[in-house]
């Protein structure tokens, strides 16, 4: 079946009826619970249901919205989550901007794989119309810089050339539909079929909503190439109005980095070269600050007259690298050291060294009364932690290993 919105994709409202509704469930796209609601059949409809790489339409059924369209055999199935009365005349209206995004997109591929085929004889293999950007698998390992600066130069000369666009409707049986580009038939696809010609460049079978002149597209840019599978290349493109908002979100970006580099436009890169470096080298200094504390900290124990059994230190600043070199420094052979690093109350690094036997014991517990993860060898366990805020746990839990060690001897 052929409907209304591929008839005339520009109708932005249409009067029908609702044939049936049923209780159904949707499963949103993004996963989580499924919706409850009604899945509704019109007698015709202007929402187009996804097929041919082309997303679905949304927009309302009097004042209800619509989740979800899809194509069940020759029906378009529209989700809903209100009952409808079999037979009600209902007034559908198009959310315009998202269809007309869908069909400068949906036309911007047709040219572009045709123009891609003529010049080069990459072949489509499949194409991936994105929320952000759309995506045309090539059926090549890859094409060149000057390939694809070519290949733009072409499509957008058919656009200022204002080709027209137009829609067929052909018997399955025609003879015509054997010459026209396809990637074959849905299964239980029925009744006639459509082919997208444009003029002079292109005809090729599809069920989706197309401009009606290449004018339409208003611009195509090609973002560049990506890796595909199997020694193919996805090619990604924007059209029309996607072009526009990028070009913004570009100029935005720009004007924010202009305020926060003090310098032009043509300045940022080496601007942000020169911020890289300074950052490299303070954390450089950085480092070697922190090593130099934490030998100093470990003096400064070991040069007490009577040292302590348990060594306690938390430093918000720091890395596993810090806490080892204390550990270095101290020694481990009669010392019992926790050491943390890291938010307070939050997440963070810590290390437990002392004596091999006290080690293997208590590691593992103060893993878990940390909320956290390790492993460790030959006196020293170390690893992340979540719950940093339970650290006076911890060291109540070594405090009292050393009194019973202690008891014991």
């Amino acid at each position: 079946m052929v409907f209304q919105c591929q008839r005339d994709s520009w109708a932005r409202q249409f009067a029908t009826k609702v044939v049936s509704c049923q209780a159904a469930e949707l499963r949103p796209e993004g996963g989580g619970e499924p919706v409850r609601g009604f899945q509704v059949v019109l007698e015709d409809t202007i929402l187009f249901p996804e097929g041919g790489g082309q997303p679905d339409d949304r927009g309302l059924i009097g004042d209800v919205p619509v989740l979800r369209v899809t194509r069940r055999g020759p029906e378009a199935v529209h989700f809903v989550q209100k009952e409808l009365e079999p037979g009600a005349s209902v007034l559908l209206s198009l959310d315009w901007e998202r269809r007309f995004d869908h069909m400068q997109q949906h036309s911007g591929q047709h040219l572009i794989t045709a123009i891609a085929d003529l010049m080069f004889g990459f072949k489509t293999t499949s194409w991936e119309l994105g929320r952000q950007r759309s995506v045309i698998e090539l059926d090549t390992p890859s094409v060149t810089a000057e390939q694809i600066e070519a290949l733009e130069r072409s499509v957008n000369e058919k656009i200022r050339e204002r080709v027209p666009v137009t829609v067929r409707e052909l018997a399955a049986d025609d003879p015509e539909v054997e010459t026209v580009r396809s990637r074959g038939l849905p299964d239980d696809h029925t009744g006639p079929v459509r082919v997208i010609n444009i003029e002079g460049i292109d005809s090729n079978m599809c069920c989706g909503t197309h401009v009606s002149n290449l004018s339409d597209l208003q611009v195509i840019k090609l973002l560049g190439t990506e890796k595909g599978k199997k020694n193919k290349t996805n090619l990604v493109f924007l059209a029309g109005n996607r072009v526009l908002k990028s070009i913004e979100q570009s100029h935005n970006t720009e004007k924010a980095l202009t305020s926060l580099l003090k310098n032009g436009p043509g300045e940022h890169v080496e601007a942000v070269k020169r911020l890289q470096s300074s950052v490299k080298l303070l954390q450089k200094n950085n480092l070697n600050l922190l090593r130099d504390i934490a030998v100093l900290i470990a003096r400064d124990f070991k040069s007490k007259p009577v040292q302590s059994q348990l060594f306690v230190l938390h430093r918000k600043e720091g890395d596993s690298e810090f806490m080892n070199i204390i550990a270095n420094e101290i020694g481990t052979e009669e010392t019992l050291l926790f050491l943390t690093v890291g938010d307070e109350k939050e997440a963070g690094l810590f290390l437990l060294a002392g004596p091999v036997e006290a080690v293997e014991n208590l590691g593992p517990r103060v893993a878990e009364l940390l909320g956290g993860k390790g492993a460790g060898k030959r006196g020293r366990f170390q690893g992340k932690a979540t719950k940093m805020s339970r650290r006076g746990e911890v060291e109540a839990l070594l405090q009292e290993y050393i009194s019973h060690q202690r008891a014991e001897t």
